[in-house]
């Protein structure tokens, strides 16, 4: 089977997002990654959506980990005759989409997908876990075809040797955006906010981007506005968890204040990904509120005082107004954030 991860970095090449084989599912650890390699081996389905609920895998991981933890779904009921197993595989499916409140509605649907697969292989007399995992790859090809095509129009709005002002980890679009560029010989350099607590910029964004050949600095999360004015950003872009169809945008928190400095300097911001159907208007998105002790430390290491005066707090995604935003940049193209039920027809 082709695929269409060709040519993208360590982070993105399917294998190293998350796999299924032989009874296990192993998923890279984004929370010590690029200084370690280390993968989680779950060996059952809870496993796995614990693994997402515990941020082993981020941004767009669970989208590959979850399917995959259906196909283990499939391993560990294959003993059962065929209607328990498809019972199974549905209450593997709901749990497993309710691992993280935000995405809920898209996890839900990825899971729900790879039912009728099973159905379709018990019918053939197929294993049912490998017809999953050979789901779960066509629809990463056909996810990152899409994408690819997103790239192209977002690469459109960056300047040949523009300076491109990111947030968080994109993840695909991110690989693809930089494989676009390097295509037309775009030579753009990149600014990656730390994103704390868990540094996903600092760690992940900065890792493909270098790994793609790309100049990238890392700016802490407090200097997006000094680098806008003093760097001369051209353009500031990032992805979405969630775009309501009403044109609001959910993105890891600390995307909107650096929404609303871009707006004030002029800086467009263009944010990829699909409007989601499943949101009509902004206020069905719910926010996920992390473990808020994870605000007092730094990748384990504790920097608030150790006193009980002293408290945390987590939302793990903001939401940003559509006046904010220049463009939704979509595979059909980019569209204005308040003509987004244009998108489905």
């Amino acid at each position: 089977m082709d695929r269409s991860d060709y040519n993208l970095a360590y982070l993105l090449r399917y294998e190293n997002i998350a796999w299924y084989e032989n009874g296990e599912v192993r998923i890279l650890d984004r929370r010590i990654y690029p200084k370690k390699k280390s993968f989680v081996t779950c060996k059952t389905y809870l496993e796995v959506r614990d693994a997402i609920r515990d941020m082993v895998t981020q941004s767009a991981g669970p989208y590959t980990a979850a399917p995959m933890g259906i196909a283990l779904a499939a391993w560990e009921c294959k003993d059962l005759n065929k209607q328990q197993q498809i019972e199974y595989i549905k209450k593997a499916a709901l749990e497993i989409a309710d691992a993280r409140p935000t995405t809920k509605a898209k996890m839900s649907a990825i899971c729900q997908s790879c039912i009728p697969v099973a159905e379709m292989a018990m019918s053939e007399g197929k294993p049912v876990d490998i017809a999953i995992r050979n789901h779960v790859i066509e629809s990463n090809n056909i996810r990152y075809n899409e994408i690819a095509k997103t790239a192209e129009y977002l690469v459109d709005m960056f300047p040949d040797d523009g300076k491109i002002l990111t947030q968080c980890f994109a993840e695909t679009i991110l690989g693809m955006m930089l494989r676009e560029c390097k295509n037309r010989g775009k030579n753009i350099k990149l600014f990656c906010p730390e994103t704390r607590p868990y540094f996903q910029g600092a760690r992940l964004t900065a890792s493909v981007c270098s790994e793609m050949g790309f100049e990238t600095t890392v700016i802490t999360d407090n200097m997006p506005a000094y680098v806008m004015v003093n760097e001369k950003i051209d353009v500031f872009t990032c992805a979405a968890d969630v775009i309501a169809r009403d044109g609001y945008v959910f993105n890891k928190v600390g995307t909107s204040q650096i929404a609303i400095a871009a707006k004030y300097f002029g800086i467009p911001m263009f944010v990829t990904g699909s409007p989601d159907k499943y949101h009509i208007t902004h206020d069905t998105v719910k926010i996920e509120m992390r473990n808020p002790d994870e605000s007092l430390e730094a990748m384990g290491v504790r920097t608030a005082p150790i006193n009980e005066n002293i408290k945390g707090y987590y939302p793990a995604f903001d939401m940003t107004p559509p006046h904010l935003i220049s463009g939704i940049v979509t595979s059909k193209g980019i569209f204005s954030p308040y003509d987004l039920n244009r998108y489905f027809k």
